[in-house]
């Protein structure tokens, strides 16, 4: 071992580098490993999630939920055997609708899931019906699959804080959120006791001979330094295209920018036992006549228009803690990552005022707004929002990328994914979903040509 090689360079200390890094360090036993970032670990996006997880994904095929099922058991191992200090919990997902149209929707989309692998569907159209409530905390000898509550009275038995012309409520079960930071920090300190060095530096150059990578250039303290190394792994993060062009490989991704508001529910308008609430029909935002009409003589006359379904949010923290998280993705135009992120000013009253549809208590803030905090990161995506993970063209050079909003959720099985590759292990059967070259596979382009649902929330 030396300052100067290394078996692998990680380019990257997101979530994907350092489960990368456990993966191959801790798991599979690959020594002499680099990871390399000239931010701290965890500090650029990583740490700007909600933190959520599922197993609820859509189609075509089955790949997406096999690889999350997959994800989602490598988390509770890791939760067991931490004595789960990054508090994972298992309250679901719950998707809520006043339209009576969307009731045969949620049937549909739970039998589609359930024949995808996400589990077995469980309807309550009467009073009378066993549907059992997610506790708060803890994730063990949890259902899996799906509740459709149709029944107007055990939706207001349950969830009687949601409007109250709610029709129907779709509980996904083997999901819920646990600390990405005490995640991502448990992963790297343990990759750590088994040699991952991490080194502060940009990754400036990659040197290739052959058709294979030689070595990498990094610029950090002290100025630039070569490390001569036969394997290195991308995991860049927003960065992911950059970086893929070192190697003279174009990355076919994109990003959008997402925010998050976080506040304190002084209010107590959402339990704090509450599971992640996810309203599925479009909103008009609630303005009294006079702001409707000052706003429909501004520059924000959007604000007067319908804004997309898919409005949510989760209590935040433990003990004392009365804080709410509120996600609203609204805006997807794709933009170039700059940094630090710029946020639409309006979207922490845009986010009340719409969860305030789904949550009536929450109008109590609009007359004046909450100290509320915005924060942020990029989405990196592929065009049908499926993550990358495995060799490129380049000899040596593998990826991983593209975990969009999911990253937190999807960074195990993409890391075991990756060091499978690198270590010529088994793959799953769900591997060649994941593969760059799938974008060469004219079956995969048509396709892609008639995908639907990307399951981005």
């Amino acid at each position: 071992m030396s300052e100067r090689t290394a078996e692998i360079v990680i380019c990257g200390a997101g979530i994907a580098g350092v489960a990368a890094a456990y993966h191959l360090a801790v798991r599979r036993g690959v020594s002499d490993i680099v990871l390399v970032d000239e931010r701290p670990p965890l500090s650029l996006t990583s740490d700007k999630s909600a933190e959520c997880y599922r197993n609820w994904w859509p189609g075509p095929g089955d790949a997406m939920v096999a690889a999350m099922n997959r994800s989602i058991d490598l988390l509770e191992e890791l939760a067991r055997e931490s004595g789960n200090v990054f508090r994972m919990n298992r309250r679901g997902y719950l998707f809520a609708s006043a339209d009576p149209a969307r009731v045969p929707h949620f049937v549909r989309a739970a039998q589609e899931a359930a024949a995808l692998g996400a589990g077995p569907v469980r309807l309550h159209d009467r009073p009378d019906t066993d549907y059992r409530s997610a506790p708060a905390d803890g994730f063990e000898a949890q259902p899996t699959g799906s509740d459709v509550i149709t029944d107007r009275s055990l939706i207001r038995r349950h969830f009687g804080w949601l409007a109250g012309d709610t029709v129907a409520l779709l509980h996904a079960r083997r999901c819920g959120w646990f600390s990405g930071q005490q995640l991502g920090m448990y992963l790297l300190e343990r990759a750590r006791d088994k040699g991952v060095r991490f080194l502060e530096g940009r990754v400036e150059r990659v040197e290739t001979a052959g058709g294979r990578v030689r070595a990498v250039t990094v610029n950090g303290v002290g100025g630039a330094h070569t490390i001569s190394t036969p394997r290195l792994v991308v995991a860049a993060g927003p960065l992911l295209k950059a970086v893929g062009r070192l190697l003279g490989v174009e990355l076919p991704v994109f990003c959008e920018r997402h925010a998050k508001v976080a506040f304190n529910d002084v209010l107590g308008a959402m339990p704090r036992d509450a599971p992640l609430t996810i309203w599925t029909d479009p909103v008009r935002l609630p303005w009294s006549d006079d702001e409707r009409a000052e706003i429909a003589d501004s520059e924000h006359r959007r604000l007067l228009e319908e804004f997309p379904a898919g409005v949510h949010g989760r209590p935040e923290g433990t003990g004392e803690s009365q804080s709410v998280l509120l996600v609203w993705t609204y805006d997807v135009e794709p933009v170039e990552p700059t940094f630090p992120l710029q946020f639409d000013p309006t979207y922490a009253e845009i986010a009340i005022r719409g969860m305030s549809r789904m949550v009536p208590a929450m109008a109590g803030y609009l007359s004046r707004l909450p100290r509320a905090f915005v924060d942020g990161g990029y989405y990196t995506k592929t065009r049908e929002n499926r993550f990358l993970a495995g060799p490129l063209p380049v000899d040596g050079a593998y990826v991983i990328g593209a975990l969009s909003g999911y990253g937190l959720m999807s960074s195990n099985t993409a890391a075991d994914l990756l060091a499978a590759h690198v270590t010529g292990a088994t793959l799953p059967s769900y591997a060649p979903a994941f593969l760059l070259d799938r974008y060469n596979d004219p079956a995969y382009q048509k396709l892609l040509a008639g995908w639907g649902d990307s399951g981005q929330l």
